[in-house]
């Protein structure tokens, strides 16, 4: 957030957290989400959040029905939709945030 919106907040006699609450935080939230959520569902991606809370990852319990069933296909292409839906569902959720934090202006630019 440019250094100027500080000063402006100060010249019309907000106190720090007035000029936190109702100029700072919210540029800068419009800034900071999308990279926010685009490391989210990175990070959803590249592990998985079953792991996270000490259940058997998906693709890891896949394999070991795998290694049962041996029908590999069907149950790799189930982990694989498993995925695909809880990207697209925070993927979903992100835009919607996005869109609920550029209501009362743009994202900040370079430019601005």
């Amino acid at each position: 957030v440019p250094k100027g919106q500080w000063e402006a907040s100060y010249s019309i006699g907000m106190t720090w957290s007035q000029a936190m609450r109702r100029t700072i935080l919210p540029q800068a939230g419009r800034v900071a989400v999308p990279p926010l959520s685009n490391t989210f569902i990175s990070l959803v991606k590249d592990t998985s959040l079953a792991a996270a809370i000490t259940v058997p990852e998906m693709f890891q319990a896949a394999q070991r029905i795998v290694a049962t069933t041996y029908e590999p296909l069907i149950l790799y292409v189930e982990a694989a939709a498993l995925y695909l839906v809880l990207s697209s569902v925070l993927s979903a959720l992100q835009a919607r945030l996005e869109v609920r934090l550029n209501r009362y202006g743009g994202f900040l630019e370079a430019n601005s």
